[in-house]
């Protein structure tokens, strides 16, 4: 890593948000030490691409878009040491970068993959619910999802293979494959995701309905054929909960 290099490059995953971006741009903006910032944008048609400029960003267009393509891509853009991933409604903590700064630094960091805990917001008992069976599986079956983050070392992330270019699942496949040669292992912060995804089906249809999805991805149905179920189609890239 050269003098000028950040040790730390942020990918952000993005698609019409331009609603939400500010906010997360905010809490990356909060940083003392050197970040690079990436918004992968699939082709909004908002203001997105202006917003994450304004904010010191630098935005990786990715036509057509998708969102395995779009991180994979950005990250072989990043020049840092460092990758952390993120989505563009996602929100940190306010002490998110002491936390992280003190594990850039250290090798045993560097050989394990990083997670957020899942918060949603606004809350309910049921969102509480998810949130703690998340936690769970997380921890005991190295399940974490791509709205949780991922921070993880850029020889660790080459060593797995990275992103493949998937327009759903791109995050179940990766951690299948970090599991299979490290720990995933919890950074001990909230990232707090907007719970609009949930509003129209609630937590129980919307889990059951993803969960038959996995289910068909392991049986070897194709990812592009599940994201026309679920309407990636029409949705570009909308991420499916729990």
């Amino acid at each position: 890593m050269t003098r000028n290099q950040p040790p730390l490059s942020v990918i952000v995953l993005c698609l019409n948000e331009a609603a939400r971006l500010p906010l997360l741009l905010a809490d990356l903006q909060q940083s003392s030490f050197p970040l690079e910032i990436l918004i992968s944008d699939g082709g909004s048609i908002d203001a997105s691409p202006q917003i994450a400029e304004l904010a010191g960003g630098r935005v990786v267009s990715v036509h057509p878009p998708g969102r395995g393509r779009q991180l994979a891509l950005a990250a072989d853009e990043a020049r840092g040491d460092w990758l952390l991933f993120l989505h563009a409604d996602s929100r940190l903590a306010p002490n998110w970068q002491d936390s992280v700064i003190h594990l850039l630094p250290s090798e045993d960091a560097q050989g394990s993959g990083w997670y957020f805990d899942l918060c949603i917001e606004p809350s309910t008992w049921a969102r509480r619910l998810l949130e703690q069976l998340v936690h769970l599986r997380s921890r005991w079956l190295q399940r974490p999802y791509g709205d949780q983050g991922l921070l993880i070392h850029r020889s660790l992330y080459e060593r797995c293979g990275g992103f493949k270019e998937l327009p759903l699942m791109e995050d179940l496949d990766l951690v299948e494959r970090l599991s299979a040669i490290t720990r995933l292992r919890r950074i001990g912060l909230p990232l707090t995701t907007d719970g609009r995804r949930w509003d129209g089906d609630g937590v129980l249809r919307r889990s059951w309905s993803n969960a038959m999805l996995r289910r068909s991805w392991k049986r070897g149905e194709p990812a592009e054929q599940l994201a026309r179920r679920y309407g990636v189609d029409q949705l570009a890239y909308q991420k499916p909960q729990r």
